[in-house]
């Protein structure tokens, strides 16, 4: 289950999607973001299906490996399914013993299911796509008018960089450190609830300390490098458009113009 967290993966490939700008990325992907909550017809599905294939497509990215991050999130698309098949008022479709399934309890579950998946499948296309510097100069150019509001745009840009870092390598700690307790006799899938949030301390204890440990190191190097952020501080590869950055800025807009005349007519 560890290792199929794509989240804060990049995934080296030779495609269109690798070679755009980040702020294109960040604006595509949250536009994408919204018009998931704008459709709710079939045609707004299909649009948003052929979208998301699309650049799913140009990434060069096995979509293998993409649907892999889904299985984290299965438990939470499980129990959001289930909320909105059962405590929705509508059209009886089903009933026993205290529970009732509507016919709109029954489409607002696809729906949100449906979402979720394009929701984890959508950032996946921007994270294993962008690096997690280019995704940093990306946000903090994206949001710098923030700065005349005295906003820490650098700061927040390069704590979301360190976050995405840091998750593999917990990733991958976690993994380990669950080998060893494993190795010495712990057993994490035997028992109760109880029993096995008991059977995780062994696990959590040493994946905190060295977890702060890192952190700390981090924060003694750049300390020790003198480095500090915000204004002054030039780029090494700094972001400019090309002809191909404006090209996908207009399919952007001209899918999320599309999702908005279907949301209206249908």
């Amino acid at each position: 289950m560890l290792r199929d967290i794509t989240i804060g993966q990049y995934y080296p490939a030779d495609s269109v999607i690798h070679r755009l700008d980040p702020r294109v990325k960040l604006f595509a992907t949250l536009i994408f973001i919204i018009s998931l909550f704008i459709f709710r017809s079939v045609w707004g599905l299909f649009i948003a299906t052929v979208f998301m294939f699309g650049f799913i497509r140009l990434s060069k990215v096995p979509f293998g490996y993409m649907v892999k991050g889904l299985k984290a999130v299965v438990i939470l698309m499980l129990i959001t399914a289930m909320f909105n098949l059962f405590l929705t008022n509508g059209k009886e479709l089903v009933s026993f013993w205290i529970f009732t399934i509507t016919y709109e309890g029954l489409r607002n579950a696809v729906m949100m299911a449906i979402r979720l998946i394009y929701l984890i499948l959508g950032t996946s296309v921007m994270t294993l796509t962008t690096t997690p510097n280019q995704l940093t100069d990306g946000l903090e150019k994206s949001l710098r008018p923030l700065n005349k509001i005295r906003v820490p745009v650098h700061e927040i840009a390069m704590m979301m960089s360190i976050a995405l870092r840091f998750i593999p390598i917990l990733v991958e700690e976690t993994d380990k450190i669950m080998r060893a307790q494993m190795a010495r006799g712990a057993d994490f899938e035997a028992g109760g609830i109880i029993k096995r949030a008991k059977s995780m301390i062994p696990l959590l204890v040493p994946l905190f300390v060295s977890a702060f440990r890192r952190a700390n190191d981090l924060a003694m190097a750049m300390e020790a490098r003198c480095y500090r952020g915000g204004t002054g501080r030039t780029k090494m590869k700094p972001l400019t458009y090309v002809p191909i950055d404006y090209k996908a800025y207009g399919i952007v807009l001209g899918y999320f113009a599309a999702m908005i005349a279907v949301r209206i007519v249908l």
